[in-house]
């Protein structure tokens, strides 16, 4: 791939007085930009994720940043060919991200950041603690933490549906993760209100210990909600494949949307066994 292309993802917890008024500007200062890709916006704060030029995104990000509701504001970068979206969606939303647990104050009752290098050394001194992934399944079998342990979430909004069975973590050292941080910040104020006692998250997500930590303790790669679907962060030599052909079980990253299901469902189908799958089709 030759990286002339830059995909940032981020997000904040902020007070937007007019969503709609936000959604009008952010569209316009994107559209000038010529960027690609999908920001929600929502009276909680606002969630995105484009593509552009290097030069383009950072014209976006310092104008993002010049609006002191945003000044703090974390991007997490990649490398990309100028096809990770098709489209530019700016959109208002009730949430940035979907749970469906009622309203939270994020910034008061979110649960204690670790940082990459906290957790990286937890693991180094071999810490009794879990990795509790809050991303949906469909991306943890493309990548994940040693010490994982997956609440078998369909979709985040599952989650409060899924409290019951995590009964057994309440009392043990949990360290919530996700991509890039955004479903930690609000899954752990349900968690906590649930009384999950020593829990914690990964501070800007999986993606920026891959990026620091590369092939330490997140084996495989990461799935992002773009045309790329995957994404080592940063180009490993001899990288380990984690994830399986749903088929024949081979070593793969081909992902696929499978329509036989409502809603659709994403599966990892080898190039070999796609043949014998018609009614799979590419996610690109």
């Amino acid at each position: 791939m030759t990286a002339t292309y830059t995909v940032i993802l981020f997000y904040t917890f902020v007070p937007i007085a007019d969503p709609r008024a936000l959604s009008l500007s952010q569209r316009a200062l994107c559209e000038s930009l010529g960027l690609k890709g999908r920001l929600l916006i929502a009276s909680e704060g606002v969630n995105g994720t484009f593509e552009g030029t290097p030069d383009s995104i950072a014209a976006y990000q310092a104008a993002l940043r010049a609006d002191v509701r945003f000044s703090g504001i974390v991007f997490k970068e990649s490398e990309s060919n100028g096809e990770a979206f098709r489209k530019l969606e700016v959109r208002v939303r009730p949430e940035v991200v979907t749970l469906g647990a009622g309203e939270f104050d994020v910034k008061k009752e979110t649960a204690p950041e670790v940082t990459a290098e906290e957790l990286d050394a937890f693991f180094a001194k071999d810490e009794d603690f879990v990795i509790l992934d809050l991303r949906n399944d469909h991306e943890i079998e493309a990548g994940r933490f040693e010490k994982t342990a997956n609440p078998g979430l369909k979709n985040f909004r599952d989650l409060p549906k899924k409290i019951s069975q995590l009964q057994h973590l309440k009392k043990k050292k949990v360290v919530a993760v996700c991509t890039g941080g955004i479903r930690c910040e609000k899954a752990t104020c349900l968690l906590k209100k649930e009384g999950f006692e020593n829990l914690y998250q990964l501070k800007d997500g999986i993606h920026t210990y891959i990026q620091k930590f590369p092939g330490r303790h997140f084996k495989g790669t990461l799935f992002v909600f773009d045309n790329r679907m995957v994404t080592p962060v940063i180009e490993m030599a001899n990288r380990e494949i984690i994830a399986r052909c749903f088929d024949c079980g081979s070593a793969c990253e081909n992902y696929f949307s499978d329509d036989r299901v409502r809603p659709s469902q994403k599966v990892i189908c080898c190039a070999d066994c796609i043949e014998k799958h018609a009614e799979l089709r590419s996610c690109a």
